[in-house]
Order: structure tokens, then sequence, then C-alpha cells
């Protein structure tokens, strides 16, 4: 079997799993998991682009989704009117004050060589508390604006599909940032750095209500395609769907998930063509040499470092497009979802799975471990339920059908074992 067959093989095989679904169960559940399939896959193509590409180990992908959720928030939300006359300007000048005092301790190091460390830490000292009073009285300002709904500053009110741009962008921005400091890290000091800075994010959009309203959550997202209550009310809608034999609330919550989809889709075959390109082109065969050996490439006079910076910025900013896309799916901002287990470690079997350093085993691990993830659970109850239907009631029993919960960890760690002993470079190998 050549390479083509098998690729096309094997997506046959979602495509059939994904149809499965809708005749077996239902197409709502069917075209939410193709969605949220679609979103996965740009996710696992990111983190290819850095692993398999460059071999950077990123273990802080939450975090990057994370911020292109909160674009979507701060691009799409309206204002706050009283809270920006509350104290939205004092929490700007704060910020602007916490960045001159940045600059102006870096400055003190450059230009003072004799009392560089105590200019710098009275610099640091002076500015933090003078920060802390000028930013503080903002935000407890802001919110204190009627916390129940708002109590934080709201957004841009512009559309939010502009928020999918604008999410890989902040993610690109924050790995700037982060790949400063840490890229000249070791793989292992890298992961936990990344880790590490991921938690960091989570706790601050966590617990800064006037960004985003914190564990309160942001809800009723503006949306790039109809509310299934138009819809329905539409009377052109209604007699469509009647005619191919749907009723109105079915067909329009059917027609809102396949556009959905639709947009998708589209941002995937762009970013996969573009991670093609980039693959083949000399930029790609000089990433891939980075990645074999670094030592000799340094030789050949390439920039490792920058070249490493390069890529990690990319990779962060499909994910934060992808992060973005999946709070305009949801329809709201929760930060408390974000976990490691979904946002990083599951990403990181898709890539495994489909195959490290081949951008269509990437999207093809992304849209079948999600798969997997969703409908195991269910399956695995059903299981035991079959397995457990002769035991006698008792905590045997009652113990054994509250651990199906657990089985998609499970699967996923015998799906990576089988993958990894019977096809170590993935389903979709690199060529």
């Amino acid at each position: 079997m050549n390479d083509t067959t098998r690729t096309f093989g094997l997506f046959g095989l979602v495509a059939l799993l994904i149809i499965g679904t809708g005749l077996m169960q239902s197409w709502n559940s069917a075209l939410l998991i193709l969605n949220m399939g679609l979103i996965s896959a740009i996710m696992s193509l990111g983190l290819n682009l850095q692993w398999g590409f460059a071999g950077l180990f990123n273990v802080g992908v939450m975090g990057f989704v994370a911020l292109g959720g909160l674009a979507a928030v701060l691009v799409s939300m309206p204002p706050v009117p009283d809270a920006w006359a509350a104290g939205g300007q004092r929490v700007i000048a704060g910020l602007l004050l916490g960045v001159a005092v940045i600059i102006a301790a870096g400055t003190a190091v450059n230009r003072l060589p004799k009392f560089r460390i105590p200019g710098m830490i009275i610099i640091l000292v002076t500015g933090f508390f003078l920060f802390r009073w000028v930013f503080d009285g903002g935000v407890m300002a802001i919110e204190a604006v009627n916390p129940a709904s708002t109590g934080y500053l709201g957004g841009l009110g512009l559309p939010i599909l502009l928020a999918w741009p604008v999410g890989g962008l902040i993610a690109a921005g924050a790995a700037w940032v982060i790949g400063k400091t840490a890229l000249g890290l070791r793989s292992d000091y890298l992961a936990i750095a990344t880790l590490g800075i991921a938690e960091i994010v989570i706790a601050v959009m966590k617990n800064e209500d006037w960004l985003a309203r914190g564990v309160k959550n942001v809800s009723g997202l503006p949306r790039p395609v109809p509310y299934e209550i138009d819809l329905q009310n539409s009377s052109d809608f209604v007699a469509q769907a009647q005619s191919i034999g749907f009723d109105p609330v079915t067909a329009s919550t059917l027609w809102v998930k396949l556009l959905y989809a639709g947009l998708f889709a589209v941002i995937l075959v762009v970013l996969l063509i573009l991670a093609q390109r980039a693959l083949h082109s000399p930029w790609g065969r000089m990433m891939r040499a980075i990645r074999d050996n670094e030592t000799a490439a340094e030789a050949m006079g390439k920039d490792v470092t920058g070249r490493h910076l390069q890529i990690f910025i990319i990779g962060c900013a499909i994910c934060g497009i992808a992060g973005a896309m999946m709070t305009t799916l949801d329809g709201q901002l929760t930060p408390g979802t974000y976990q490691p287990l979904r946002f990083t470690f599951l990403i990181w079997v898709m890539v495994i799975v489909g195959g490290s350093g081949n951008n269509f085993g990437a999207v093809l691990g992304g849209m079948l471990i999600w798969f997997a993830w969703v409908q195991v659970e269910p399956l695995g109850r059903w299981l035991m339920e079959v397995l457990t239907s002769g035991m006698s009631d008792g905590p045997l029993k009652s113990h054994l059908l509250d651990s199906a919960a657990h089985m998609r960890l499970l699967t996923m760690g015998v799906i990576m074992l089988l993958v990894l002993r019977f096809s170590p470079r993935g389903l979709i190998p690199e060529r």
C-alpha cells in the first residue's frame, strides 16, 4: 500500500465513523464531533509544526488556546461604558506604567555598570508599589460595576470572525515573550517552563475579573452564523426543511452546525496548504536539518535559536486561532474548563498517533483521537453494563459501573501504545 492510498483510506475511515455516528446515534452528535474534530486538527497541526518540524517540546498548548479564547471576548463583546468610566483609564495607565518600569529597569542594567543591581532593585521595588496603587484602584472600581452581569471592561464590539486572526496574534505575541526567555533551555526544561507558563495564563484569566469576568464566565458571544430561533421563524427555511422531511427545530440545529463545519474546514484547509508549502520549502528543509542535528546546522551558519523562535511563534499562533474558533463554537469563555489533559496532553496524543512531522498525519490524528475521546465513554458505559448484567447488586457492581467514566483515559493509553508498537512513526509517517 503506497502513501497516498494509506492516507485516503485512513481519512475515509474517519469519514465513515462520523457518518456511522449520524446513522446510529444522531446527526447532531456527528456534526458536533466533526466541528470539534476540525478544531482539534488545527491545534494538532500547530503543535506538529513545533515538534515535527523543529523538535520543540512545547507542553503549554493549553495557555495559547486559552489566549485565543480570550481574544474572542476582547474583540466581539460590546464594551461596558460604566466600567470604562469607573476605572478603565486607570487600569490602562497602570499597565503602561508597568511596562515603563520594566523598560527603565532594563535601561538601568545597561547604563549603570557600577550600580546596575542596586539601581534595578530600586526601580523595580518603587515601580511595583506605584503600579499596584494605580492598577488596583482601577480594577476594584471596574469589578464593582454590576458584577452579576458585567464587572469587566467588555470588548470592542467587532465581528467575531476578526477574533480568529486576533487570537493568533495575541498567542504569537505571548510566544515571542516566552520564546525569548525559554527557548535557550534544554528540551525537558523547556517542557517544564511552557507548562508552568500555561498554568500562569489560566490563573490570570481565572482571577482577573476585570479582563473577562474570571470564573464567572462570559456567555452570549456573538456568532458568525444565524441563530436557530431566527431560522425557525423564517417561513422560507421552515418550508425548505419540511420539504425534505425535517422538522424546523432539528433542521435549524443541523444547518447551524453545518455552517460552522464549513467555516472551520476552510480555515483548516488554508493552514494545511500553508504548512505543506512550508514543509517543502528551503525553510522547511532547514528546520528539519536543525531538528535532526542542531550542532551540524549551527556549524553551517544557521541561526538555530532564531529559527526555533520563528517556528515556536507560528505554532502558537495556530493554536491561538483554534482557541478563538472553539470559544466561538461554544458561545462562551469558561477559563475553568482549560485543563492540561484536554488541551495539552490530548493534543500530543493526536500528533503522536497521526504521525509526527507529517501535516496530514497531524490532521488525521486530531480528528480520529477526538472521535475516540467522545465516543469511548458512552461505549465504555454500555460495555460495563453488559459485563455486569449477570452480577447481583453490590459494591463491586457499583464500582465497575462508576469506573466506566475512566475508560476514555485507559483507551487513549492503549491506542497510543498500540500505535507506538506497530507503527512507531504514526499512522501516516513523515516521508
